[in-house]
């Protein structure tokens, strides 16, 4: 049987009123950031302005809030191809994140790596992946470099519901349960494997995966931050007690299409509905007028990230185009003769 996942110590005490108001504000100004930043980068994208693909996450802010919301700087993540959410919530610079993302010298990667490849290792962001499921082994290698190093910190890697299918998953989780390794599984299931329905690419559950490797697991819905908090802190806190790797599954949506550009006709027209209704930025500000929160502080709140976003825009519309000359810089190393 799958080692227990709740967790046995003393459970925290309760926030106060004036604590929880404070936390609902900072999560709520991280979902809406994501959000802001995404769809300003639909925009500049469908301008002209952003080379490549890009992959947005609208609709599934709040699994990136709610899982880095429980994490440590020194805690280390590995993401895939719809990854803004997860560096923006991680912490990287707004600036340098659309610097490189507009392909810009000034960028986290010069401007090489774009939208599916943004690294920020000062902060624990081990980068993004252009390829399914290929961040499990990385984050499972860098799980691993914790626990030889005897640090207290743990990996984590975000991968979609169409990763499930991907052999790296099974041996990431094989390897990890066996060597007890403080790595957690989060999952972004919206449903859709590229084009197709995730049920016509995977059977079964992944809570049933993850059983067969005798790691416990959580299903949430991930597009309630604070659930998404909750399962976050409880694993990230039996891990760090060294009961091995866990998983996380957070049951969300997708809005927009696989990439930008991408019509959807496969999708039916319901799906898209019951998505919108979903919305965690609309959940989320119903939360704070349940609580109290004045109509004008949401909006305060929402025009200064408005304006955070904008002066990201302009930093990379201000950035510098890379050369061809030093192109091959940070890539080869001159051979060294012994």
């Amino acid at each position: 049987m799958p080692r227990s996942y709740e967790s046995k110590s003393p459970q925290p005490k309760r926030s106060s009123s004036t604590t929880k108001r404070q936390e609902a504000l900072v999560l709520y100004s991280k979902i809406l950031t994501i959000r802001e930043a995404e769809l300003r980068l639909g925009t500049l994208f469908a301008d002209g302005e952003v080379p490549g693909f890009i992959h947005l996450s609208v609709g599934q802010e709040a699994v990136p809030v709610g899982v880095m919301s429980s994490l440590e700087a020194h805690d280390t993540v590995a993401s895939n191809h719809r990854g803004h959410g997860h560096a923006i919530a991680k912490g990287v610079d707004l600036n340098r994140l659309f610097q490189e993302i507009m392909a810009k010298d000034e960028g986290y990667c010069r401007g090489r790596g774009g939208s599916m490849h943004v690294a920020d290792t000062a902060v624990g962001m081990l980068g993004a992946n252009g390829i399914v499921g290929a961040g499990l082994p990385i984050a499972l290698g860098s799980a691993l470099a914790h626990q030889i190093k005897k640090r207290n910190s743990i990996a984590v890697v975000f991968f979609g519901d169409g990763a499930l299918a991907e052999g790296v998953l099974h041996e990431c989780l094989n390897l990890a349960s066996m060597w007890n390794l403080p790595l957690l599984f989060v999952c972004e299931n919206n449903g859709w494997s590229e084009f197709s329905p995730t049920s016509s690419e995977f059977i079964g559950k992944l809570s049933d995966l993850a059983q067969v490797f005798k790691i416990s697991s959580k299903t949430v819905d991930g597009n309630d931050v604070f659930s998404v908090l909750a399962a976050s802190q409880r694993a990230v806190r039996d891990i760090r007690a060294g009961k091995g790797p866990k998983v996380i599954e957070c049951l969300t949506h997708r809005v927009r299409g696989h990439f930008e550009g991408d019509q959807q006709k496969y999708r039916d027209a319901q799906d898209i509905k019951r998505a919108a209704q979903s919305d965690p930025v609309i959940r989320m500000e119903k939360h704070l007028i349940d609580i109290g929160i004045p109509k004008a502080e949401i909006a305060a709140i929402k025009s200064k990230v408005i304006e955070q976003v904008e002066r990201a825009v302009a930093a990379g519309r201000k950035g510098t185009t890379p050369q061809f000359g030093p192109s091959l810089a940070d890539v080869y190393t001159p051979h060294v003769s012994h």
